[in-house]
């Protein structure tokens, strides 16, 4: 991030805010975020927002984002802003926005207070639920002026259907994991621990307090899930889980159920994530039709 001086020399080459707002919507802060007409002109500072607004059919618009975002193609094309925990706060201001979207987890509170400086609204993305991303694409659409309802519709459509499908089926208790070293995985509390209840799944480290905490392998061998899950790019296994295969008693080792997903997919708050539940919840009931 530049300096001081270098924000405040922003603040004021971007425009106060509008004395009437036509367009509002409450982002995931609780903030009210007012535009006096739709944005054309967005810096998107997460790489599931960016999907987001591409799927509304606000791609268009956006005139910086982050390192990370590579998806749909266009994306890739777009000017570069932000990389992990850092902004450029200048070339923000060069771009003149007149919306900036950000993810709250995704920068320290000091950098999201200096974008927020720079005098554009900020709407602040912080889902913990599906219905929390269905929810995003419908307020951005508000504040675009594009069809965000009907693709957030959509989302909780494929997403209903899956719960339908799978959410009353037996019971599969699953491991998730984040990171090999240290031992990582992700509490009740994250929306991917949602995505493995409405597959009818149960996440043996639900209760833990962080959201992702660290845990030790003999906790693993404890709860012996019947299927650990990982998330590469793309999908492609790079070997992460094979060091679970040294312990023959469990589970998920004697039933084959290491699973590898598309992290781009599953771990982005984005509109492809029901495509990875769905691969998700065929894995895990392929472990329940094992028990037959």
């Amino acid at each position: 991030m530049r300096a001081a001086g270098a924000a405040a020399v922003c603040v004021m080459m971007l425009a106060s805010a509008p004395a009437v707002a036509q367009v509002a919507v409450v982002d995931d802060t609780g903030a009210r975020v007012e535009l006096a007409q739709p944005a054309r002109r967005i810096v998107s500072l997460a790489p599931h927002l960016t999907e987001q607004l591409f799927a509304i059919g606000a791609g268009a618009g956006i005139v910086g984002t982050t390192d990370f975002a590579d998806y749909p193609q266009a994306a890739r094309e777009i000017s570069r802003v932000a990389r992990a925990h850092s902004v450029d706060l200048e070339r923000i201001a060069a771009l003149k926005p007149d919306l900036i979207v950000t993810w709250g987890s995704g920068f320290p509170p000091a950098v999201t207070d200096a974008i927020r400086r720079l005098g554009a609204p900020v709407f602040v993305s912080e889902p913990t639920t599906l219905t929390d991303i269905a929810s995003s694409m419908a307020r951005l659409g508000a504040l675009t002026s594009t069809p965000g309802d009907r693709v957030a519709t959509e989302f909780t459509q494929r997403v209903e259907a899956l719960r339908q499908r799978y959410g009353g089926r037996p019971e599969v208790s699953v491991f998730y994991q984040v990171w090999s070293a240290p031992l990582m995985t992700l509490s009740g509390r994250h929306v991917v621990s949602e995505a493995i209840r409405l597959c009818g799944g149960r996440n043996v480290f639900a209760d833990l307090v962080p959201i992702a905490p660290q845990v030790s392998t003999e906790a693993v061998l404890a709860a012996n899930p019947e299927i650990i899950v990982t998330a590469e790019p793309d999908g492609r296994a790079t070997g992460v889980l094979d060091a679970w295969q040294r312990f023959g008693r469990l589970a998920a080792v004697q039933s084959g159920a290491l699973v590898t997903l598309d992290a781009n997919r599953i771990n982005r708050h984005g509109p492809r994530m029901p495509d990875e539940i769905a691969v998700l919840c065929e894995a895990i009931d392929r472990v329940r039709r094992t028990r037959r």
